[in-house]
């Protein structure tokens, strides 16, 4: 999460490359063609709507507006996912309706407003208050009882909050690169990084990483211890996997049909903007203690997953009583589930998720549906 500002900076001078570049535009064109909701009963609207007090912009999209809605949360914190959803989400728009909204403070959103003043109102707290009218605008709007809720990485932290303080809003919750624990994920992470550094005989990564060793340890947690505990581990493989590094994400925005140049580069403003403001309370997140889940609850854990580590994910499910819960590993994925094994994310929201939305499909499948 926070040991990739650099990554995101780089973003702004590809942006500008492309908008002087006449074939970089015209790719940009092909995507969006490629993506364009043509079915008469789907929908594809991008918007401004009144959320928490300023204007957040929402992204929806799906081939038949009766089918469920999925309400995706986005990672980062400020790392907006509309941008990038023309990588993976085509095909799940056959199944779904898909919204996805610029939480205050990141891309369209940080546009949008004062930026002053919304800095002012950055805390966990708001965010979570802002999913939940997002989930009830989205209700108005396309007469729907209820919504499924996803998060991914930081945005499981408010969407899991949302789940807990308003359930009756939701069908289901989906988490995806879940945090239970920021203090336990952090020492996995870190130690999977020395693991891999001694190894591979890095004496860099493990110079850099000795500095701050023990870590967390019962030091602060501090951006700048951050940033060198999350840099190797990335690097090697535990944000994608089998990768160093995740291009595909961080330039995947400039082909976005949703953003223009100035969107892009509001997701590097929004990274510094946003990053030092919910840094602590980011530090004191653990549901290790939530013992009871109010709706259902279905975790897409990535095998290499490093940047927000599977095990405190598992024994949290394990002890948690829930109507439904389930888990699904996402074997060839590290982080980044719904970019890296899109096929599997597809099936697995078709067979796990879907039938806890459409009460015809739960009968068909009420076998086996029983919580572990």
């Amino acid at each position: 999460m926070l040991g990739l500002i650099a990554l995101c900076l780089s973003t702004a001078s590809l942006a500008q490359t492309c908008a002087e570049s006449q074939p970089c535009m015209r790719a940009r064109g092909a995507v969006e063609d490629l993506v364009r909701i043509v079915a008469p009963d789907g929908v594809q609207e991008t918007y401004k709507a009144s959320i928490g007090g300023i204007a957040q912009w929402i992204n929806v999209r799906g081939q038949d507006k009766s089918n469920p809605m999925i309400l995706f949360v986005h990672g980062g914190p400020a790392s907006p996912t509309m941008p990038t959803t023309w990588q993976w989400q085509r095909p799940v728009e056959e199944y779904f309706t898909v919204a996805h909204y610029d939480q205050r403070g990141v891309g369209k959103t940080l546009r949008a407003n004062d930026v002053d003043a919304v800095a002012e109102t950055i805390h966990i707290d708001r965010f979570v208050d802002d999913a939940i009218e997002v989930a009830e605008h989205l209700r108005a709007k396309y007469g729907k009882d209820k919504l499924i809720l996803a998060g991914h990485s930081w945005g499981t932290i408010i969407a899991t909050r949302a789940a807990l303080k308003r359930p009756e809003l939701f069908h289901a919750y989906v988490g995806m690169g879940q945090v239970a624990s920021v203090r336990e994920n952090e020492r996995i992470s870190f130690e999977y990084g020395m693991a891999q550094a001694r190894k591979h005989g890095n004496a860099e990564a493990l110079t850099e990483m000795a500095a701050i060793a023990p870590y967390p340890g019962d030091q602060p947690i501090t951006r700048e211890r951050i940033i060198v505990a999350r840099k190797w581990p990335q690097y090697y493989g535990g944000l994608s996997a089998y990768r160093s590094d995740s291009k595909y994400f961080f330039s995947g925005p400039i082909l976005s049909p949703e953003y223009d140049q100035s969107d892009w580069k509001a997701i590097n403003e929004g990274s510094l903007l946003t990053l030092g403001r919910v840094l602590q309370e980011w530090t004191e997140v653990d549901f290790s203690q939530v013992k009871r889940f109010p709706i259902p609850i279905v975790q897409f854990l990535g095998r290499h997953d490093y940047t927000t580590p599977t095990e405190p994910v598992v024994k949290w499910m394990a002890q948690l009583k829930a109507p439904y819960k389930h888990s699904v590993w996402f074997e060839r994925s590290a982080h980044m589930m719904p970019w890296e094994e899109p096929g599997k994310l597809l099936t697995s929201l078709l067979t796990y998720v879907r039938p806890l939305a459409v009460p015809a499909a739960g009968k068909r499948r009420a076998k086996g549906y029983t919580a572990p």
